[in-house]
């Protein structure tokens, strides 16, 4: 008798609980995404001991230009996602394979532009932002150290991506894990105990970024084997339906930096003092809702390897799961924000105007996330199920429209603290909007495929056949 063994790599969300899915797969980007930020937050921590408003109100305005390149890090992430993901649930890895070596090296190429153009003209822009003085010179000097770690965590970020489409949440994770418990030990090294200052905060950044890259190339290339030498050929497949889905993500993505430069702005004229407090709440804030802003990339998988596959009533659920998990996570972390929001401000040494700008935070804004992160949950259905420009539109409708009037609005109303308020008024306005909507998509692509589970290829190209699914004839017996 004659048997076959069908021996393949299998889509790993195709199968297993979707609400189990969701929680592996945000919590371990939630830890990695924690120590991304962990660096800048560590930076501020130590700075503050050095009791200079200015240095911790330079690092604020620092953190606005940096955040518009990780969030073009991000864009290039989500894209490099989502193609990873497509072609794994439509059962090819050799093309996954392809894809991932093709967004990697565009990722890095555009990345290292971006560092030289921010090189170049990092006074002016922290100029716009509302910097001035010995302030201004302090970020500056900052920035040109950071900024040249840019391509380093150009390769991080392209690792991050392919390891989210393909499912593996820990070497994700990993990649800025190791990266932030790097800049634990370095900081207080080069801040305090070579009193480099500012200076040495910066050199830590540029340091955990590089050992963040060595872990991801480590996981693609040796592990998974998901990235191979960069050929002309890889590049020209992965172009056009990269970009379909990274201009989209990158102008989706951009939209919450100006939507940060907005508020800095509107902060920035009740003095430092002010100022530190709101750079306070941009760390806090990433930490504490980390687990959102990782929710957006962690279920683009799984939504991206089901729709591939037809899965559907798997689609549907995996929203459904995600909205439960936004609304226990931010009942939590709320509470826990304002329980402890006196402790905190005293561990930024913040003075008594930061205090009432971070108070208005933990205590009001800071129950926005609630509705904000149902935004999040619909940005993923919109990336993954070629409706990227949809989440641009969402997100520019937040930052770019309601940002503006509502902070000025509120900084009428309440001063500095008005301006949080006026930011958790946008949010939760836009979240509540937008995902209705995601929701209404999921369940029309639902409907119109008739919840049945045939393969539905929208726009993808076909499943080539490849090395990873392959037949083996076992002997007769």
């Amino acid at each position: 008798m004659t048997g076959k063994v069908q021996v393949q790599h299998a889509a790993r969300f195709l199968h297993g609980s979707t609400m189990g899915h969701v929680v592996r797969m945000t919590l371990t980007s939630m830890f990695g995404l924690t120590f991304l930020f962990l660096v800048d937050v560590i930076n501020l921590f130590w700075i503050s001991w050095l009791g200079d408003e200015r240095l911790t109100a330079a690092l604020g305005f620092a953190w606005t230009v940096q955040f518009f390149t990780l969030s073009a890090g991000v864009g290039f992430m989500i894209a490099t996602a989502a193609l990873v993901a497509r072609a794994l649930g439509a059962g090819s890895r050799t093309r996954a394979r392809r894809y991932g070596t093709g967004a990697s090296l565009m990722t890095v190429l555009v990345l290292s532009a971006v560092a030289l153009l921010v090189l170049l003209l990092r006074d002016e822009i922290l100029a716009l932002v509302g910097a001035t003085g010995r302030t201004r010179s302090l970020a500056s000097d900052y920035l040109f150290v950071v900024m040249l770690s840019l391509p380093l965590m150009a390769v991080g970020f392209a690792g991050s991506g392919i390891l989210r489409g393909e499912g593996d949440a820990w070497r994700s994770m990993l990649i800025t894990l190791v990266s932030g418990l790097l800049a634990m030990v370095l900081d207080p090294i080069l801040i305090l105990g070579l009193d480099m200052g500012l200076q040495g905060a910066a050199w830590a950044v540029l340091l955990s970024r590089l050992l963040g890259a060595a872990v991801a190339l480590h996981a693609v290339v040796v592990v998974h084997r998901l990235i191979e030498w960069p050929r002309w050929r890889d590049v020209r497949l992965a172009f056009r339906p990269f970009w379909a889905i990274a201009l989209p993500a990158l102008l989706t993505q951009f939209s919450t930096p100006v939507g940060n430069s907005i508020v800095t702005s509107a902060v920035a004229s009740f003095g430092d003092g002010s100022v530190a407090g709101w750079a306070v709440v941009s760390r806090v804030n990433i930490l504490a809702f980390g687990g959102l802003f990782a929710l957006s990339g962690a279920i683009g998988g799984i939504i991206g390897q089901n729709a591939a596959a037809g899965r559907w009533d798997r689609v549907r659920r995996a929203y459904l799961d995600a909205l439960k998990f936004v609304l226990v996570y931010t009942l939590i972390v709320w509470a826990l924000l304002a329980a402890f929001s006196d402790v905190l401000a005293g561990f930024f040494a913040l003075g008594s105007e930061g205090r009432e700008v971070f108070r208005a935070f933990t205590h009001v804004t800071a129950g926005a996330y609630i509705f904000a992160g149902a935004q999040f949950v619909a940005l993923a259905a919109f990336n993954n199920l070629e409706r990227p420009i949809w989440a641009t539109i969402a997100n520019w409708g937040r930052d770019g429209v309601l940002m503006y009037p509502s902070a000025h609005f509120g900084a009428l109303l309440f001063m500095a603290p008005g301006v949080v308020y006026g930011q958790g008024f946008a949010n939760a306005f836009a979240g509540v909007i937008t995902g209705f909507v995601g929701w209404r998509l999921v369940n029309r692509l639902a409907r119109g495929a008739g919840d049945a589970p045939e393969r539905r290829r929208r726009g993808a190209a076909p499943a080539a056949p490849d090395e990873t699914a392959r037949t083996v004839v076992a002997k007769p017996s």
